[in-house]
């Protein structure tokens, strides 16, 4: 049996784990990929070897990544985000393929995962079809301000760290709209029709 993987996407603050959380709710199992990586950030011992040879031993000082830390050191400097996101992956993709594999045999038919950087991380290529979650900008930002207690600043330098939403929506099968418009349900439904 093979099983439809959707890919949820969208920037910092666009309401991905919405979406996520509205699929589960119609019996489809999403794999959150930033919620998946920081776990493995602590409990993968090759993982933790790989960055600490990277970035040094002070990221893992306390016995678990210093989350402030690996995030002011690679979220302000381009070509070490890259080299962070060139260790992780691998790790965070076979995860990924262990748990389709897990859904595949307890009979699921319909998977999604939720990644910010799906097309940046080459996520996309293992998945059926994109679902991409688009809100304005400025309300990206203040969610985002809200939710993680960051300054406009630090919002704005995650923002830059990833793709902007219109590459993404040049790339994606379908774009849920989160501004408060249109009903967030009925435009999963619509794709869920779809296919």
């Amino acid at each position: 049996m093979t099983v439809k993987i959707f890919g949820i996407t969208g920037g910092i603050g666009s309401g991905k784990s919405v979406v996520s959380r509205l699929m589960e709710t119609m019996d489809i199992p999403v794999y959150v990929a930033d919620v998946e990586s920081k776990s493995l950030l602590d409990t993968s011992a090759q993982l933790k070897s790989a960055l600490t040879e990277a970035f040094g031993s002070n990221l893992y000082e306390k016995g678990f990544i210093d989350r402030k830390l690996f995030a002011s050191i690679i979220f302000n400097d381009p070509e070490k985000l890259q080299l962070a996101n060139k260790i992780i992956h691998p790790f965070v993709k076979q995860h990924f393929f262990d748990w389709v594999e897990k859904q595949r045999n307890a009979g699921k038919k319909t998977v999604a995962t939720e990644a910010a950087i799906l097309y940046e991380s080459g996520f996309d290529q293992f998945v059926d079809k994109v679902i991409l979650v688009y809100a304005p900008l400025e309300t990206r930002i203040h969610r985002t301000m809200l939710r993680d207690n960051a300054s406009r600043e630090q919002v704005e330098a995650r923002i830059k760290s990833q793709m902007q939403d219109e590459d993404k929506i040049k790339k994606a099968n379908f774009v849920i709209l989160n501004d408060g418009t249109k009903s967030i349900i009925h435009q999963i439904e619509v794709i869920l029709g779809q296919e």
